[in-house]
C-alpha cells in the first residue's frame, strides 16, 4: 500500500522497510511476550503474515534475555519478527544478527537499547511516546498495513490493537491518545470499533450492577465503593429498574436514559462526599467496544477482553489466548475463561497479602517481596492494583519482587503519570539498577521490570532508591 495511508505516518518508512523484508523471507519465525499487548501483537503480526502469504511460525516469550534469544537462533529461521520486545535487547539479539544466526525485524514500543539495526520499527524513534501513544500491538498493527496487498486490508486489525493498547493501560488518562487514536479511527472507519463517552468504570459488559460500582478502584466513591450493601443502597434508592426478573441487570442491559440517571447520581454522591474534582472528572471516559462479538461477554469491551488474554499466557497458556485473539470462540474460549476465574482469584489473594502485609518505604520508592507467594507473572499486575490501594503512597513509584527461579528474582516497578511528569523514568531505572548488580531490565517511564541474582535484592533498591530521588530532584 502507500505509505502515505499508513495511520501513523512517522512510522510509514520504517513499517514499509520492515514489511518488505518480510515479503522476502522464506519464513519468519515470530516472536512475542506473554501479555495481552504481547499477544494482540502477535496474533496481529500473524494475521498480516498469513495474509501476505508468508510462510511464519508463533512462540511466545516470558522475557527476551539471552537465553531465550539464543533458544531462537537455535530453531534456523532466516528471519525473526520480534513484537512487544526486542529493542531493549538489541546488544543480545545484534550478537546473532552479527554472526548471521538471523535477520532480526522489530515491532516494538520499549525504550531501544544502545544499538543500531536495519529493520526496527519503533514510536521512540520518531519521537512519538511508547508508553502513552503507541504500544506494542500499535507497533504491529503499523506493520500489518505496510504488509496489506492489493487485494487485502487489514483494518479489522485495529480492534486488536485496541485491545493491546488499553492492555498496556495506554488509556488511563480516560481514553486512547497520540498514534492509538488514528488506530481507533481506522477500526471505527473498518466497523469493527465503536467508541463513545461513557462510565469508565471495568466490567459494563459482564458485572452485575451492584459488583460494578462496588469493585469500582480507580474513584473511590465513599458508602458505595468497596461497599456492597452501599452500593445496592445507592442503586435501589434511584428512579431506574435495577432488576429484570429478579435479576441484577448489567450496564450494557441498561438504555441511555437509564445510565445517564445512575451516572449522574454518582456524580452526585461523589460530590457530596468531598470527592476531588479531577477524581470525578475520572469517572466518565471514552469506551471502545468491539461491535462483531456477543453483546454481554468478555470480549465485547476491550478492557475485559485484555484481562482474559492476561489470564492465559500469564499461566503457560499462551496458546489459548493467540488461539481466541485467532477467532477461536468454542474450546479456547472457555478455557480461557477457566483461566480468568483462577487470573482473578490469584490477582484477589496478591492484593490482599499486599495489604495485610505492607510495603516498606525506602526515601523514595516503596517495595514488597512476595517471595513465592505470588507468581511472578502476575506481581506486576498486583503491584499496579496496590497503587490504587490504601496500602501504598501514590507519591512514591512501587516495586515488587517475586521468585522467578532458585537463582532469579523477578521486579516490577509501577509509577503513576504524575510521578513521570515528575521526571521519574522507571524504564532507566530498572535498566541501571539490574545492571549494577549482574541482572538486566527495562520498559516504559511509568511501568518497567527486571531480573536480577535472587541474593542481590538489597543492592538493587539502594541503588533504585539513589536514582529514584535524583530523577525526581
Amino acid at each position: 500500500m502507500a505509505v502515505a495511508d499508513l495511520p501513523v505516518p512517522d512510522l510509514a518508512e520504517r513499517a514499509s522497510a520492515c514489511a518488505d523484508r518480510l515479503r522476502a523471507a522464506d519464513r519468519v519465525l515470530l516472536a512475542s511476550h506473554i501479555d495481552a499487548d504481547g499477544l494482540t501483537s502477535g496474533a496481529i503480526a500473524s494475521q498480516a503474515l498469513a495474509r501476505a502469504g508468508i510462510d511464519h511460525e508463533v512462540v511466545f516469550e516470558k522475557q527476551l534475555d539471552a537465553e531465550s534469544i539464543a533458544g531462537i537462533a537455535a530453531r534456523e529461521f532466516d528471519v525473526v519478527l520480534f513484537t512487544d520486545f526486542g529493542s531493549g535487547q538489541l546488544d543480545a539479539i545484534g550478537e546473532h544478527e552479527d554472526r548471521g544466526d538471523f535477520v532480526p525485524v522489530i515491532a516494538d514500543h520499549h525504550q531501544p537499547a544502545d544499538r543500531d539495526t536495519e529493520f526496527h520499527l519503533n514510536p521512540l524513534l520518531e519521537g512519538i511516546n511508547g508508553a502513552s501513544e503507541l504500544s506494542g500491538a500499535g507497533a504491529s498493527y503499523v506493520l500489518a498495513r505496510a504488509l496489506e496487498g492489493p487485494d487485502g486490508d487489514n483494518r479489522d486489525l485495529a480492534a486488536l490493537a485496541v485491545v493491546g493498547a488499553v492492555g498496556d493501560m495506554q488509556d488511563s488518562d480516560g481514553g486512547l491518545v497520540g498514534a492509538n487514536e488514528a488506530i481507533v479511527a481506522d477500526g471505527v472507519d473498518a466497523g469493527v470499533i465503536e467508541a463513545r463517552t461513557d462510565l469508565d468504570l471495568y466490567g459494563r459488559q459482564t458485572r452485575p450492577l451492584p459488583k460494578l460500582l462496588e469493585y469500582a478502584s480507580d474513584v473511590k466513591i465513599p458508602g458505595v465503593s468497596n461497599d456492597e450493601a452501599g452500593a445496592i443502597a445507592f442503586l435501589t434508592d434511584l428512579d431506574v429498574d435495577v432488576k429484570r426478573d429478579g435479576e441484577w441487570r448489567r450496564w450494557v442491559d441498561l438504555d441511555g436514559g437509564e445510565r445517564q440517571t445512575i451516572a449522574s447520581a454518582l456524580m452526585r454522591r461523589a460530590v457530596a462526599s468531598g470527592v476531588p474534582a479531577d477524581r470525578i472528572e475520572a469517572l466518565v471516559g471514552t469506551s471502545y467496544t468491539l461491535v462483531d462479538e456477543e453483546p454481554g461477554t468478555e470480549l465485547r469491551d476491550v478492557s475485559e477482553f485484555s484481562t482474559l488474554l492476561n489470564a492465559t499466557a500469564r499461566y503457560e497458556r499462551a496458546d489459548v489466548g493467540l488461539a481466541v485473539c485467532l477467532g477461536d470462540r468454542d474450546d479456547a474460549l472457555a478455557e480461557a475463561r477457566r483461566l480468568l476465574r483462577n487470573h482473578r482469584r490469584n490477582l484477589s489473594e496478591g492484593l490482599q497479602w499486599v495489604k495485610t502485609e505492607g510495603v516498606t518505604d525506602e526515601a523514595h520508592l516503596q517495595w514488597f517481596d512476595a517471595g513465592s507467594r505470588i507468581r511472578e507473572t502476575i506481581v506486576g499486575i498486583v503491584a499496579g492494583m496496590a497503587i490504587g490501594s490504601p496500602a501504598v503512597d501514590r507519591s512514591k513509584p512501587v516495586i515488587a519482587f517475586a521468585e522467578e527461579s532458585a537463582e532469579k528474582l523477578k521486579v516490577s516497578s509501577r509509577g503513576s503519570h504524575s510521578l513521570v511528569r515528575q521526571g521519574l523514568d522507571l524504564s532507566s531505572v530498572m535498566r541501571e539498577a539490574s545492571q549494577a548488580v549482574g541482572g538486566d531490565g527495562g520498559g516504559h517511564d511509568v511501568a518497567a521490570g527486571a531480573t536480577i541474582p535472587i541474593d542481590e535484592r538489597d543492592a538493587f533498591l539502594a541503588e533504585a532508591d539513589r536514582l529514584v530521588g535524583e530523577q525526581l530532584a
